[in-house]
């Protein structure tokens, strides 16, 4: 025992003076070794082991011919390769794919595949440039013998080559199999091209118009969006108004004893939009009925403003008595006006933009691009609508924007509000 504590004495090392513990760290190994006393060099790890010369003989290489099997006229080429490689044939020949082009016969060809518009030495011209030039139709196009043969362009020789191609396929094929037979388009492609060639040829002013156009129509598009968002809130303004006017006479008419079951039991599809939402307190503890009647944060300081001016038109306290009965009208009774000034400004905004309407209206028909008013569609409340000449009514999507208005929607809330 003596001796094993003496060895294990002798194996520890001391961290020097002046060496930082994590640095002393690095020196161990798991197994607590001691360091090394010379730096060793191991070839595993990341550096790389430097290539070994002179160990194995080079491969001979010969300078030999060879042949492109792509070409017909047995020409012979040279070129450096292995010797190990000799007789192999050509390495790059794999990639010489080449169309299968199909052949017919003189029977077949007066039988199915006949065309007044074209003769049989043409379609042969055409078959022997397809193959010679693998489909490649503008090569084709520009090989063609035009002094010989009738003056064809692109779409025509490709509507011929596939429509013989399809004809060749259905008679061939046997019964019962599904074919994939390709079908060109010539009269697509002629547009196509027609559409191209417009496109390449517009004149910068042409260019800036479309771009003007389709920023126009952006904004059209906005504008009906917005449309359909504030017909939306404004239906459902409207739903609201009637629901609890209907609840409010529901109320009326059912006694009091069967109220709370009824609360219970119905609610009304009330949008969340409309009037006010007031917090339910049903949490334990104590809480004041004033606390009932604060507003909650979902309402805004515009709509805060207008239901104090309201209340104090109609003669109305703004900090009543907080008695059970108390409360509960007066939440109900700045629910109805908030949804009341919601529809205010509803019919505020519809009447502007009527006024707006009428106005653009008036300016285009000074102008002489539509006829004039027509009283024929008058609303029922007295009020004529915007009526159109029958035969003049297309005009009316040419407009693009708006002319102007005589009235702004401040102004329009304002009226209304005084009336």
């Amino acid at each position: 025992q003596k001796k094993s504590k003496k060895s294990s004495e002798t194996l520890t090392f001391k961290r020097p003076e002046g060496m930082h513990r994590e640095v002393y760290a690095l020196l161990y190994s798991d197994k607590k070794d001691a360091p090394p006393l010379l730096p060793s060099d191991t070839t595993q790890g990341y550096r790389t082991v430097k290539a070994k010369l002179g160990s194995k003989k080079v491969r001979p290489w010969k300078w030999m011919p060879f042949t492109n099997p792509a070409r017909k006229d047995g020409a012979m080429f040279y070129h450096w390769r292995r010797a190990a490689e000799e007789g192999k044939d050509y390495p790059f020949a794999r990639f010489n794919k080449t169309v299968q082009v199909p052949v017919y016969s003189e029977q077949e060809y007066q039988m199915y595949l006949h065309d007044d518009a074209w003769t049989k030495a043409e379609t042969d011209h055409l078959f022997d440039l397809a193959r010679r030039f693998d489909l490649r139709f503008v090569v084709i196009h520009d090989r063609y013998d035009h002094q010989q043969f009738k003056k064809r362009s692109v779409e025509d020789l490709k509507e011929r080559y596939y429509h013989i191609c399809a004809k060749l396929a259905n008679i061939r094929a046997a019964p019962g199999t599904d074919l994939k037979i390709p079908v060109f388009d010539a009269g697509h492609e002629r547009r196509r091209k027609e559409q191209l060639e417009r496109l390449y040829n517009r004149t910068p002013e042409q260019v800036a118009e479309e771009e003007y156009l389709i920023q126009e129509l952006r904004k059209i598009e906005t504008r009906k969006k917005e449309r359909e968002k504030r017909t939306q809130d404004l239906q459902k303004l409207i739903t609201a108004a009637d629901t609890t006017t209907e609840q409010r006479r529901a109320e009326r008419k059912a006694p009091k004893k069967k109220l709370p079951q009824k609360k219970e039991t119905e609610k009304p599809a009330v949008p969340e939009t409309a009037g006010i939402k007031f917090p339910d307190f049903k949490s334990a503890g104590v809480t004041l009925r004033s606390q009932r009647m604060k507003l909650p944060s979902s309402v805004g300081q515009k709509k805060i403003k207008a239901l104090e001016q309201m209340l104090m038109e109609l003669g109305v306290d703004l900090n009543p008595m907080p008695t059970e009965e108390i409360v509960q009208m007066f939440n109900e009774l700045r629910s109805d006006l908030v949804l009341l000034y919601e529809l205010k400004q509803a019919f505020a905004n519809c009447e502007y933009e009527l006024q707006m309407l009428r106005h653009r209206y008036e300016a285009l028909a000074k102008a002489g691009s539509i006829g004039p008013l027509s009283t024929e569609g008058a609303h029922p409340d007295g009020q004529a609508g915007l009526g159109i000449e029958e035969g003049k009514g297309d005009t009316k999507d040419q407009i693009i924007d708006v002319v102007g208005a005589p009235l702004t929607p401040n102004s329009v809330r304002r009226k209304v509000a005084g009336a």
